[in-house]
């Protein structure tokens, strides 16, 4: 499997992107791009694969937030204490049993894993079947700094339910993928991240003023960015474009591009799942967080 992470690998890399380039910020203005929309099309409520919660404490809670209480889904190891913190953040598809079953993979290798439904005041997109109608009445209504202050809340929450008070990260697929970055950005607690086909750049707006090439430059952690060559919806300039801030900025953050994968390569619950590319990214991303345990 080939990864572009050296500077032959970045050659070859541009000879991948298309001839015309297009302004970054005019390519995806908006999710509801028919590409992203594809890409991001569920097809079944299970998961492919399934972690078994044996030796695990596992189960809901909720946090109090500004505007209600924060339902979030845990998983950790039984008995355990001071577990390093990871915040595992959603697809658009809320906290589904994929997003469950992630948690309890993290679990199984000692951590504490959080994933809050950071869609709970404007409705539960698991109710919902069409795309077009997440996107736009659910996820379009979702503010940045809303978010960012719920992952607040549930560090906090996670320090007094079993987690390490000092050691923090954070990790998210699709949707999530682009929360990874510009929570990195903004919580100086957080030692690493990992972003799975996050999102990059877009038109900003109100509720979303800045996107992750306009905090490349402001992470306070290192963050793993894990991407796919084909993904309809993010385009390779903006992935390119990305990994040249991040070398701007100190070189502390990676970006992987898996040619042959499309969005959501890692998502085995939909026909985007690519099982290679899904499996090396999973180790690395454990490597990642290991090497920023010390």
């Amino acid at each position: 499997m080939k990864i572009l992470d050296t500077a032959s690998d970045r050659q070859q890399f541009d000879s991948l992107l298309p001839a015309a380039r297009v302004d970054r910020r005019g390519f995806v203005t908006t999710l509801t791009a028919a590409g992203f929309a594809l890409a991001v099309q569920p097809v079944q409520a299970s998961t492919a694969i399934s972690t078994d919660a044996r030796g695990l404490s596992v189960g809901e809670a909720s946090v109090a937030v500004e505007g209600g209480a924060l339902p979030v889904y845990f998983a950790r190891p039984a008995g355990g204490s001071r577990l390093p913190v990871v915040l595992v953040v959603q697809e658009i598809f809320g906290v589904h049993e994929h997003i469950r079953d992630v948690c309890r993979r993290l679990a199984h290798q000692g951590y504490l894993a959080v994933a809050p439904e950071l869609f709970f005041r404007q409705g539960d997109p698991r109710t919902i079947e069409n795309v077009a109608e997440i996107l736009q009445g659910i996820v379009s209504k979702v503010p940045d700094a809303q978010v960012m202050a719920d992952l607040d809340a549930c560090a906090a929450w996670a320090a007094n339910h079993g987690g390490a008070p000092d050691w923090l990260a954070v990790t998210g697929f699709c949707w999530g993928g682009r929360i990874t970055w510009l929570y990195a950005a903004h919580n100086p607690g957080v030692r690493c991240g990992v972003a799975w086909y996050g999102r990059l750049d877009g038109a900003p707006s109100e509720l979303t003023p800045k996107h992750p090439l306009d905090v490349a430059d402001a992470l306070h952690a290192p963050v793993l960015g894990l991407y796919g060559g084909q993904d309809q919806g993010i385009p390779l300039s903006d992935v390119e474009s990305m990994r040249e801030a991040l070398t701007k900025a100190g070189g502390r953050s990676m970006i992987h591009v898996y040619p042959d994968a499309p969005h959501a390569f890692h998502a085995d619950y939909r026909p985007s799942y690519r099982k290679a590319e899904a499996e090396d990214g999973w180790k690395r991303a454990l490597a990642w967080f290991a090497a920023h345990r010390a």
